[in-house]
């Protein structure tokens, strides 16, 4: 089972971004151990002068892996097929807001499953219809959520032409390890 995790973790790698000036101003120490049952991996020659607003891996010790399904604007729970009216009020052309409420539904799950945001391991942001600076934007916006856990998990930040709606500007997948 061990195995199987760091497996896993190796195979989902990190993707490393070029962020905006606003994304680096929100660099701060990450803590070294964010939970006992997880552990940060650094190369022996890291230079802690470049800001990284994720961390390259991340040691499962023990634990269960929580796959979260891929969070967007739209409420945890909403109907299937997509009704208009939600995609109008919830999907407003706004990146930022859309994360924001994407990250609010994953804080809301891994809670639902007894963690909090610093047992999440990564997570796979995707952007569509993307301009120069989103990333960057995408970025502090999640940073936010983990902050207050001095945390950052592993990140993958893709933009791609398209998600599942024409309104839908990102969405966002996490997996987290819950001891």
């Amino acid at each position: 089972m061990k195995k199987l995790k760091l497996a896993m973790l190796a195979a989902l790698g990190a993707t490393a971004v070029v962020l905006s000036p606003v994304a680096r101003a929100q660099s701060q120490a990450v803590d070294p151990c964010p939970r006992m049952h997880l552990e940060v991996i650094d190369h022996p020659n890291y230079v802690k002068t470049v800001f990284m607003p994720f961390v390259r891996a991340i040691k499962i010790k023990s634990g269960k892996i929580l796959w979260l399904a891929g969070g967007t604007a739209l409420p945890v729970y909403h109907d299937h097929p997509h009704k208009r009216d939600q995609l109008q009020k919830y999907m407003v052309n706004d990146l930022e807001q859309q994360v924001r409420q994407a990250m609010d539904g994953i804080k809301q799950t891994v809670e639902a499953a007894g963690g909090s945001m610093k047992d999440v391991v990564h997570l796979f942001i995707f952007r569509a219809r993307p301009r120069m600076g989103d990333i960057g934007k995408a970025s502090f916006v999640v940073n936010e959520y983990f902050k207050p856990y001095n945390h950052k998990p592993t990140t993958t930040n893709l933009a791609v032409l398209e998600l599942g709606e024409p309104e839908q500007l990102v969405e966002i997948q996490a997996f987290a390890v819950i001891d």
